[in-house]
């Protein structure tokens, strides 16, 4: 690296003395190829500038009074200008990245803003599936306890249907024996009337009697029974 800035030292004097020759019209060229190489050694504004000392030094330019350093000066701007459109396109990088950056962070915080958002409706999400599966379950539950009282009515109101048959069929029997017996006593009433009534009247009269008190008495089996299955 030293060696290039010593280079670069004795390029500048040897360039800057060969400008002062050409005189007044000279061309700024050479100046800023000298600049472009120190941009590619990495120099500054600083580093040029002592070398442009060293090169007026050298020359012995500040003991002439032909307009020489003022040319010199020219020179030595025209070979800054490559360090400063570097600087300056540093600084604009510099901004552009700044703004970049500001831009990230606000992307970052949106982000973040949104992740939170997001995480948030995830947690609502499942605690909303969580009670819908509580709730489904439950329901679930409800269905099947209401499914078995009615399996349990149905079965029960079978029972009370059977109950209630076996029952009218029992009072049924009961009383078809008791009308049963009862016409029989008639029936035998009958045949002993048809008997006595060729020779005792007066117990003629009796038997009617105790005939029409059996008949009274089968009528009333026979309502007993009507209203006993109307009930039923």
């Amino acid at each position: 690296m030293k060696q290039k800035l010593i280079g670069l030292s004795q390029q500048y004097v040897t360039a800057l003395q060969k400008h002062l020759k050409q005189g007044p019209r000279a061309r700024l060229q050479p100046a800023l190829a000298l600049g472009r190489r120190a941009v590619v050694l990495g120099l500054e504004t600083l580093e040029l500038a002592r070398i442009h000392e060293q090169a007026v030094a050298a020359l012995e330019l500040s003991r002439s009074r032909n307009g020489f350093l003022q040319r010199a000066e020219m020179f030595f701007a025209e070979a800054l200008t490559p360090i400063v459109e570097t600087h300056r396109a540093a600084r604009q990088s510099k901004i552009q990245l700044n703004r970049l950056n500001d831009t990230l962070g606000r992307r970052t915080v949106e982000l973040a803003a949104t992740n939170r958002l997001l995480q948030r409706g995830i947690v609502r999400r499942k605690s909303v599936e969580a009670a819908l599966k509580i709730s489904g379950e439950h329901y679930a539950r409800l269905l099947k306890n209401s499914l078995q009282l009615q399996e349990g009515l149905r079965q029960l109101t079978h029972q009370v249907l059977a109950a209630q048959e076996n029952e009218r069929k029992k009072i049924s029997r009961e009383l078809q024996d008791e009308i049963a017996q009862t016409l029989l006593g008639i029936n035998v009433r009958l045949l002993t009337l048809k008997q006595e009534a060729r020779s005792n009247t007066r117990g003629l009269k009796n038997e009617i009697a105790s005939t029409q008190r059996l008949v009274l008495k089968s009528a009333k089996s026979v309502r007993r029974a009507a209203r006993q299955f109307g009930r039923s």
